[in-house]
């Protein structure tokens, strides 16, 4: 029962609202405007756009984008010598436990992998973010700080502030390595995002030992009906996977 009034409520309420009235638009184009050429149009439009508010699909599609990199099996046994964590999204206005500013959900994922690898391989950890926009946080700077409070010591954190998107993550980290004589680096940053993340390393000449984290969803999905019923998260997962596609393909032919 709980399962059946999810379905059903999915369909009242945005996107599931939109996807029937667009359904019932193009039943009225052929019944009433009797122009069935218009109708097909609408109606394969409006189905394109409910599967991709389906879980069914978003888990599938986000699932294959997530395995291109599994994470190596052997890590304590690499020769790396510095582990890269990629900013992700931080606000600096909101309050904290150690004052105001917090990473969010996806770089804090991200921090908490790189702060269990630290304490394995006993390595520093590049912070690598800057500030996106004029109201959004510092995105290294606040790493650092929640660092600092999870008791890493300050010798053992590097901060790049400068970088506001992928590819000058790479190259403004890779300078940070060259100064400081770092050659085998871990790159960390979500599971959607590490193959552009290391396409962008790749194109500056580093090689890296990719360590995907912060998963999105299981890789053995199992079907059940509720995963047809229209959902935003559902949508937001295929937009996401749709733009690292794009994005990796202009990163190929356009190297930025």
């Amino acid at each position: 029962m709980v399962y059946l009034i999810k379905f059903g409520a999915s369909w009242i309420l945005p996107p599931g609202i939109f996807i029937v009235a667009f359904f019932a638009v193009a039943i009225y184009t052929w019944r009433c405007r009797h122009d069935p050429k218009l109708a097909i149009i609408i109606a394969t439009i409006t189905f394109a756009f409910y599967l991709l508010c389906t879980g069914f699909i978003a888990e599938r599609v986000l699932g294959d984008l997530e395995s291109e990199y599994p994470p190596p099996d052997d890590i304590l046994s690499s020769d790396a010598d510095v582990i890269i964590m990629l900013g992700g999204g931080a606000i600096p206005d909101v309050p904290d436990v150690d004052g105001y500013g917090a990473l969010c959900s996806s770089p804090a994922n991200r921090l908490l992998t790189a702060v269990r690898l630290q304490r394995k391989l006993n390595i520093p950890i590049l912070l690598s973010g800057g500030q996106v926009y004029s109201d959004t946080g510092a995105e290294a700077k606040i790493a650092s700080k929640v660092l600092r409070s999870l008791g890493v010591d300050s010798k053992d954190i590097i901060v790049e502030t400068r970088s506001i998107n992928t590819t000058q993550n790479a190259k403004y980290s890779i300078e940070i390595l060259k100064k400081r004589k770092l050659r085998k680096p871990i790159l960390v940053t979500s599971a959607f995002h590490i193959s552009r993340a290391v396409l962008n390393f790749e194109q500056q000449g580093v090689s890296v030992i990719p360590y995907p984290t912060d998963y999105l969803v299981t890789h053995s999905p199992v079907f059940h009906y509720t995963k047809l019923r229209p959902q935003s998260e559902a949508l937001l997962a295929n937009v996401m996977v749709l733009q690292e596609r794009l994005r990796t393909l202009v990163t190929r032919i356009f190297k930025i």
